[in-house]
């Protein structure tokens, strides 16, 4: 009996032990996203008179568009999680503009997407689904951070969902843009952070 409820013991620690190294969700402390605006991109938005421009703490320039990461949590394992960004994306024309702000990079669902507030003349729209994300080929799992608890994620490719498509157009008073229409290519670098903490009741 005494030998059964060893081997039991072990058995338990052993599914526990191998059940937290399946579930290594890492908290994001902060980092960035930065995005290549593809050539196509930036013709269309010169052939339909928009002019772009950012929602800080965002930076646009050289042809490369910047937003700060807040926060979020990926599990390793499976690369589920998501990434919350500050600062967005304006787009004008003549009177008329639309932030894209408050990003966050989503791979929760059947497929990666980058969800934005979108806000039309100062009235808020909602929250969209923008870019869908293509990962890289090549990338395995688990994903592996570096000794500093960073992670590097390049080549991410960036093309717009029709929901985005759609609501562009509507607003703009154009049938240019559709879903699949190449952005750019990301780069998104992460810092964890440990978020557990002692808690001393005395």
């Amino acid at each position: 009996m005494k030998h059964f409820a060893k081997t039991a013991i072990l058995g338990l620690t052993l599914v526990l032990a191998t059940s937290a190294v399946q579930a290594q969700t890492k908290t994001i402390g902060f980092g960035q996203t930065s995005v290549a605006l593809s050539s196509g991109f930036v013709s269309a938005l010169h052939t339909l008179g928009l002019t772009p421009g950012v929602v800080r703490p965002s930076d646009l320039g050289d042809g490369k568009v910047t937003f700060p990461v807040t926060g979020g949590a990926i599990d390793l394992q499976t690369a589920r999680g998501e990434i919350s960004h500050s600062g967005g994306l304006t787009l004008t024309a003549g009177s008329t503009e639309v932030r894209l702000q408050s990003f966050t990079i989503d791979t929760t669902g059947s497929s990666p997407v980058l969800t934005g507030l979108v806000v039309v003349d100062d009235k808020l729209v909602g929250r969209l689904p923008l870019f869908n994300l293509q990962l890289p080929a090549g990338l395995s799992l688990p994903l592996k951070p570096s000794a500093e608890d960073v992670l590097r994620l390049k080549g991410v490719g960036v093309t717009l969902t029709s929901t985005a498509a759609a609501a562009l157009n509507g607003v703009f008073k154009t049938n240019a843009l559709a879903g699949g229409f190449e952005i750019g290519t990301a780069n998104v670098y992460v810092v964890f952070q440990d978020c557990r903490s002692d808690y001393d009741e005395n």
